[in-house]
């Protein structure tokens, strides 16, 4: 179920989450300095869930790094982290601020190799192998196995001109699904296509986020700007969670900033 915000009841909004990039942040930067603030006085009052395409290590460097999080015991317990689109999930130790596992859903490692090469041969095939890229196209984020077109370290400008109408992330997804059809297979960012174990995707995390927390999907929003049919946001529509798109963080600052009003 897709909504607007004006659909929300604030008196029952429970726990607000987000996707990462390019809802939170612009594309693996850190959160803005405005970013930062209205999360804070977010989790002074409500549970807060971030789910993204990314690994933990990016959780660290684009958010709890700019959180400050060591002198605000009181909101640690609030927050719940769910990296590579939901196959993992962590919590913060209250007093102690370290990174606890709710559950890691690993891929067998053979099943990873075999994705990878299908990912490369497939991207050869399409022409969307890029010989120079910034850093590494193919990552094994262990439960995760990530496409970045143009390499993980690509600047912002580059990637958001790479496939403006997302055919290339589209036909890519499609080409690889056809190698590995045990696995879903499905475009993540702006430059990138996730795959992961069949039915472990950000539906399957909000799922065991409403379990782990005992909330009702209305008590829920869940924020992003990839809920189009294609984008890895989407499968949380499927959790009758109410979705708000955005087009960016500034777009996602001026919507709490209602909420918190």
């Amino acid at each position: 179920m897709k909504c607007t915000f004006s659909e929300i009841d604030p008196v029952q909004l429970r726990l607000v989450a987000f996707d990462l990039d390019d809802t939170l942040a612009p594309s693996k930067t850190p959160l803005p300095a405005k970013m930062s603030q209205i999360l804070h006085r977010l989790l002074q009052r409500h549970q807060v869930c971030i789910i993204s395409g990314g690994q933990l290590e990016q959780f660290q460097t684009q958010v709890l790094d700019h959180l400050d999080l060591e002198t605000q015991a009181a909101t640690r317990h609030v927050l719940h982290l769910m990296p590579t689109c939901g196959t993992q999930y962590y919590r913060l130790h209250p007093a102690t601020a370290d990174l606890e596992t709710c559950y890691c859903q690993d891929l067998d490692p053979r099943l990873r190799i075999r994705t990878a090469q299908a990912l490369e041969k497939s991207a050869r095939e399409l022409g969307l192998w890029e010989e120079n890229p910034w850093g590494d196209i193919i990552e094994d984020r262990g439960t995760q196995v990530t496409f970045s077109a143009l390499g993980q370290a690509a600047p912002l400008e580059a990637k958001r001109a790479w496939d403006p109408d997302g055919s290339k992330k589209q036909a890519l997804a499609a080409a690889v699904a056809r190698e590995v059809p045990e696995l879903e297979v499905r475009g993540g960012g702006s430059t990138s296509v996730d795959v992961t174990a069949k039915g472990i995707d950000k539906a399957y995390g909000m799922r065991a986020l409403l379990q782990a927390t005992a909330l009702a999907p209305h008590q829920v929003l869940f924020v992003g700007d990839r809920l189009d049919p294609q984008g890895n946001d989407y499968p949380v529509v499927s959790t009758s969670v109410p979705c708000q798109a955005v087009t960016g963080w500034e777009d996602t600052v001026a919507l709490l900033t209602d909420l918190l009003k």
